[in-house]
């Protein structure tokens, strides 16, 4: 079996205090692009993953399916990498829940969408938002989901700065409460849900945990809203025509990779 593990930006990330639990209340909207990892899935004698070496988010994903399915783990999976490592844009958060659908369709008693998305979102805050196709409004740690209607009529520029090296998720939250992040959340997240009720990508806040100057710059590429992904590094500007983005795309490139894509909602 195969499928496609599509990347995702976070469109906006309101980060606000610490909960009970240790993690921080976050409201985030998270959109999937067509940018994507191929994943292919099928029976083996063991759990075995190659294509990617660096992979550890497939392989805990499956050992807890088998855990929660009373099963072996016994799937040979392939992954072909076309998202960037480690760049904010979620490539092994969607691998890890794409293989989830894919080993569990495989089960003689697959587990409910109910139970997949508990066994994801215990390994990680992103992995429950790609058991689902289309965008989504998150909230509480990231994990709690509600589909959301986005403008569709954008192309993609993703790019990850030459040099630019991605943080630790522990050390980008420290950053945030050093400087006492926090302050003003209620408003972000009012100024958050006025933006998607407008349906002006535009006025939506920008991102709490990461700034880029390359931000500045693609929109004097012509972006309608640039800004960090995730706890970046890569930034992401949306452009109104496929004209205006190969263009920024042209210019964009002696900053570093960059990519084109369009939206996948």
């Amino acid at each position: 079996m195969i499928a496609e593990a599509p990347a995702k930006i976070n469109l906006a990330l309101v980060v606000g205090p610490l909960r009970a639990d240790g993690k921080h209340e976050v409201v985030t909207v998270m959109a999937p692009l067509q940018l994507a990892d191929r994943i292919e899935v099928e029976r083996g004698d063991e759990l075995s993953v190659v294509g990617f070496e660096e992979d550890t988010l497939v392989r805990i994903a499956l050992e807890g399916l088998a855990r929660a399915a009373k099963t072996e783990p016994r799937w040979r999976v392939r992954i072909e990498k076309r998202i960037p490592v480690a760049s904010g844009l979620g490539g092994g958060s969607s691998d890890a829940a794409t293989a989830l659908l894919l080993a569990n369709a495989t089960l003689a008693e697959p587990l409910s969408f109910e139970r997949l998305a508990e066994l994801a979102a215990g390994i990680g805050a992103d992995v429950p938002f790609f058991l689902s196709p289309g965008p989504k409004l998150g909230r509480g740690d990231g994990t709690v989901l509600t589909p959301v209607d986005l403008q569709r009529e954008y192309e993609i520029l993703l790019l990850l700065p030459d040099g630019a090296l991605k943080s630790s998720t522990a050390k980008v939250y420290r950053a945030f409460d050093d400087r006492s992040g926090e302050a003003g959340f209620a408003q972000r997240v009012l100024d958050l849900e006025e933006a998607l009720h407008a349906g002006d990508l535009r006025e939506l806040p920008r991102n709490d945990l990461a700034s880029s100057p390359h931000s500045a710059t693609l929109v004097e590429l012509g972006a309608v809203r640039a800004d960090v992904t995730g706890a970046g590094p890569a930034v992401y500007g949306l452009f109104r025509t496929r004209e205006q983005v190969e263009h920024a795309a042209r210019a964009a490139a002696p900053l570093g990779r960059v990519w084109v894509s369009k939206p996948r909602w």
